[in-house]
């Protein structure tokens, strides 16, 4: 029973560990290709979906398109470092940065597969809704991440609460609703990034 109680104990100290430490698996290059696919998703827009108001659901398919390139390439990096690291609290450091932002990814895809399918109406919504939950994400990993990622996760919530606003009506499924926030936003994380841990780092 003591056994137990000691293993316990050091399981629990480890994940405290583990949620203390910065994780190093989010990279600048990927967090800066994800600015050029969003800029590049919106000029795919402006050349082949002028009237996305038309075609909603190409809409939301080229922009998921350009969201799962991210991660992808996100995730391929988290993987590596995984991989590459001998010590098991970094591998459980990956492991927390990951189920930090899985709840807001799921019920971003769980909610904008709902509006598809029974409020089409409705999708012009889409990008701020993602811009806030994409916060949201950043918000639950702060702890894990540079502090000055905190003024990202603010500024996407800003962002996304703009979009609600103001990209209505004519100006409704506006490339650069996604473009501007996602360009501007992940280059400014992957300076940040770059700046406070790979550039320390090396």
């Amino acid at each position: 029973m003591e056994l137990n109680d000691a293993l316990d104990q050091i399981t629990e100290i480890r994940l405290r560990m583990a949620r203390a430490e910065v994780f190093r698996g989010y990279k600048a290059a990927p967090t800066a290709l994800s600015a050029l696919l969003a800029v590049a998703a919106a000029g795919i827009q402006v050349a082949l979906l002028p009237n996305p108001g038309v075609q909603p659901t190409t809409y939301v398919m080229l922009w998921i398109g350009a969201a799962a390139l991210s991660g992808i390439t996100a995730g391929a990096t988290m993987w590596i470092y995984y991989r590459r690291s001998a010590a098991p609290l970094k591998a459980q450091t990956a492991w927390l940065a990951a189920e930090q932002l899985l709840p807001a990814m799921v019920g971003g895809a769980l909610l904008t597969f709902v509006m598809v399918k029974f409020a089409t109406d409705s999708l012009w919504l889409l990008p701020g809704i993602w811009q806030v939950l994409f916060s949201i994400g950043l918000f639950a990993s702060c702890r894990q991440l540079p502090r000055a990622m905190v003024a990202i996760a603010l500024f996407y919530l800003a962002t996304g609460i703009a979009c609600i606003v103001f990209a209505r009506g004519v100006y409704a499924f506006s490339p650069w609703a996604m473009g501007a926030p996602f360009g501007v936003g992940q280059v400014a994380a992957a300076a940040i990034l770059y700046w406070t841990l790979e550039r320390v780092h090396e």
